[in-house]
């Protein structure tokens, strides 16, 4: 009975001893992740390293062409010889406007730092005339008012000259900043919410999914 008692007290001081070291090496890693950050676009969060990508809807844009080949239910658009559905019934050498599309792979690293790579253009869909291409366009970006959160302003110095910055985020969660005179700096020290006009633009072939860009504040 003795020795089963030792060995259980041995067994369990052992046990105490390894979870006490377990703790220290958790609070010194735990220590070693704070950083000391100075200025209001650190977000650090330790050692994640990782990065979110994500493709969104960036632009629109209306081009004139004119009908070239036409290939069975198809048709060539020049100058660039795209080809495109013939909905219309387009004759060779009509005049015609496309809706062209380009979309962007946004990457935010743990900083909250974007890195943006644009598509190239692609014509999705064509008309007859531009007034109604341009409607199009104008229900796929839509100008909007706003608040965002301000996360803060700040200031820099560079060869003798300050510079003011605003930080926002956006609602897509992604923060940027913005150059600001020093009577907005001012007005905007204390605040946590300002004004804004956002350009949203929506995915076409989904019009639930959107990007905001910011465009200007609204005061």
């Amino acid at each position: 009975m003795r020795k089963s008692s030792l060995y259980g007290g041995r067994s369990a001081r052992r046990r105490l001893r390894l979870g006490l070291l377990a703790l220290a090496l958790a609070n010194a890693l735990a220590l070693a992740a704070c950083g000391n950050p100075d200025s209001v676009l650190s977000t650090d969060q330790g050692t994640d390293t990782s990065s979110a990508v994500a493709t969104v809807p960036w632009d629109y844009k209306v081009v004139e062409g004119t009908v070239g080949d036409l290939v069975g239910s198809d048709m060539t658009v020049l100058p660039d010889n795209t080809l495109l559905p013939n909905d219309n019934n387009y004759a060779t050498g009509d005049p015609v406007w496309t809706l062209q599309y380009m979309d962007a792979e946004l990457t935010t690293d743990a900083d909250n730092r974007n890195t943006v790579k644009l598509s190239a253009w692609t014509p999705i869909k064509s008309y007859g005339d531009l007034k109604s291409a341009t409607e199009d366009m104008q229900n796929l970006k839509l100008s909007v008012t706003t608040e965002v959160d301000l996360v803060g302003v700040y200031k820099t110095e560079y060869q003798g000259k300050t510079r003011n910055f605003a930080v926002l985020e956006l609602p897509s969660g992604n923060r940027i900043k913005q150059p600001i005179d020093d009577e907005r700096y001012k007005a905007m020290e204390k605040k946590k919410r300002i004004s804004v006009v956002l350009e949203e633009v929506h995915d076409f072939a989904d019009y639930d999914t959107a990007y905001a860009k910011f465009r200007g504040w609204a005061d």
